[in-house]
């Protein structure tokens, strides 16, 4: 703290004297929480955003892969590891909404319906979640 000058009217003067009251720290530490609670929720929102687009790019692939392996094979696949073991995938993907791959939902042919009778496969693939999307539809429908 600077010491008092004796300005000409016999009051104190404190030279050099700065910084911010506790008030102006207050309204502005308010400002920052107010921007940051706006904040947090749209970012959640565009991060869920993202994994529905995940998710759908994830089942357009897989169900390709599954009509690409049926017609080349002429039976469906019996899981989705045949599909990486064939060569048709890398990997199984992720579902995004569980983190896993390994909670995918498949769905089985039905025996008089199927290509190979003898072997019903896989037919259709649906996330594991039991979560709602933004759009109010189950993850599991899509």
């Amino acid at each position: 703290m600077a010491l008092p000058m004796q300005s000409g009217k016999g009051k104190p003067r404190f030279r050099g004297a700065r910084g911010f009251t506790f008030v102006e720290l207050m309204v502005v530490l308010t400002i920052m929480v107010v921007l940051i609670t706006v904040a947090i929720p749209i970012y959640n929102k565009t991060i869920l955003r993202a994994k529905e687009s995940v998710l759908h790019n994830n089942l357009i692939t897989l169900r390709t892969v599954i009509d690409n392996y049926t017609y080349d094979k002429m039976k469906a696949p019996q899981s989705l590891e045949d599909l990486v073991n064939e060569g048709y995938l890398r990997d199984v993907p992720n579902d995004p909404m569980t983190g896993s791959n390994q909670t995918w939902k498949t769905i089985m042919e039905e025996p008089g319906q199927s290509v190979d009778q003898n072997q019903p496969g896989i037919w259709d693939v649906k996330s594991g979640s039991n979560k709602t999307s933004l759009e109010g539809s189950a993850y599991s429908d899509w």
